[in-house]
């Protein structure tokens, strides 16, 4: 169907990572594959994989994630956390500062919104 796009169609991962002077600890090793982005740049929709490590994180986009798998918590700069499992789904806004850390090998769906 023209428009409509299967999950199926993912590219094959394509190895990314946080910037080094984010880096809290040892570089995880990480893959993405963006299946849309929008004509203008400022849409994206794919899976991202990380293995267990922590970074510092500044979003000026809005970002719905979905675990598929593994273990992360999100702290903010005032030091609350969250803890999210495989099958947890949460939207990260526009202006959040803080740590990204995977504590499990994890894998998730994401739309992000710039």
């Amino acid at each position: 169907m023209h428009r409509v796009l299967d999950w199926s169609g993912l590219p094959p991962p394509e190895p990314t990572a946080p910037a080094p002077e984010r880096l809290l600890g040892p570089a995880p090793t990480q893959a993405i594959r963006n299946l849309l982005s929008s004509g203008d740049g400022r849409f994206h929709v794919g899976e991202w994989s990380s293995g267990v490590g922590a970074w510092r994180v500044a979003y000026a986009e809005t970002e719905l994630c979905h675990l598929l798998a593994g273990v992360v918590r999100l702290s903010d700069d005032q030091g609350h956390a969250r803890t999210y499992r495989a099958g947890d789904t949460f939207v990260v806004g526009s202006g959040f500062a803080g740590t990204w850390e995977v504590l499990e090998p994890c894998r998730k769906i994401y739309a992000i919104y710039e």
